[in-house]
């Protein structure tokens, strides 16, 4: 037995360092106003991928990501980490897409890529907090899907056993291939990078990353292929553009702002343990704790 998994990734901005230049005039995120990082949820998803590839000997991770071509990092940093490669879906045509069209894009990309046993994702992307491209993405290919998934329990030939963390509880589910896997951010972290892995794959590089660099570099592409990330446009997955991108995308941000949140009340404490008591079941009183 061997698997073929498939990881959903995302490198948003980092939505701590909100500013004034978060958005521009037609809604979308100003992704180049925000430092770009790997969507902790997706590194939560690629250690579970991980953990199946070190238990099932034979198995495969490909990682599957949206963006502009910057967002290649991602698929470099699930190489450094033991993954087997990945896709950049990468076209003007794919700007400013809601989950909807997000899905659509990234179904188109799964059916060329051909069989699968596994996706996995994580449950959520930290600059849209929907949850919704999972689920999408499975309705699509009309494949099972488990969500909140928190830790993988067991796996045959024809299915796997999963252990989803919900808000009231822990509930153990079984699911037969394929299957559609999206991973909570109470999983296990992902594994750091591995020292072998970087220096294998440090000079990884899309088609369009590759028309940058020297010519000491053309000779390396040449003589490893395997350092040539795929990269795939509307076209390459034979995506209609009308279901692509703004013009596929029914719903429009607005607008992203900033909330600090500040205590409008304040208590003063003597050094009394009384006080101190009292403070205590009046905070469990209004269900601040407790």
């Amino acid at each position: 037995m061997s698997l073929k998994m498939i990881v959903l990734a995302k490198q948003v901005p980092d939505t701590r360092n909100v500013g004034k230049d978060a958005m521009k005039e037609d809604g979308t995120v100003n992704r180049a106003a925000l430092p770009a990082i790997f969507n902790p949820e997706d590194l939560n998803a690629l250690e579970q991928a991980l953990q199946l590839k070190d238990r099932v000997e034979g198995s495969t991770i490909q990682l599957v990501t949206m963006g502009p071509p910057r967002a290649a990092e991602i698929i470099r940093e699930g190489l450094f980490r033991g993954a087997d490669g990945g896709v950049l879906l990468t076209d003007r045509a794919f700007a400013g897409a809601d989950t909807l069209a997000t899905s659509y894009a990234i179904s188109c990309a799964i059916k060329k890529l051909g069989d699968f046993d596994i996706i996995l994702g994580g449950r959520q992307a930290i600059d849209g907090d929907t949850a919704q491209v999972g689920p999408q993405v499975a309705e699509k290919l009309g494949i099972n899907q488990v969500t909140y998934a928190e830790e993988i329990i067991d796996v045959t030939d024809t299915d796997i056993t999963i252990k989803r963390r919900l808000d009231k509880g822990v509930e153990v589910v079984k699911a037969k291939f394929p299957v559609l896997i999206t991973v909570n951010g109470s999983a296990d972290e992902c594994r750091p990078r591995n020292a072998k892995l970087l220096q294998r794959f440090k000079h990884a590089k899309t088609k369009s990353e590759q028309s940058e660099i020297n010519d000491d570099l053309i000779t390396l592409f040449a003589a490893r292929p395997d350092l040539t990330l795929n990269e795939w446009n509307t076209m390459d997955v034979e995506a209609n553009h009308v279901d692509c991108g703004l013009s596929g995308s029914p719903t429009k941000v607005k607008k992203i702002e900033n909330v600090v949140f500040q205590a409008k009340e304040s208590k003063k404490l003597g050094a009394s343990d009384a006080e101190l008591e009292d403070l205590i079941i009046e905070l469990i009183t209004n269900h601040t704790i407790g």
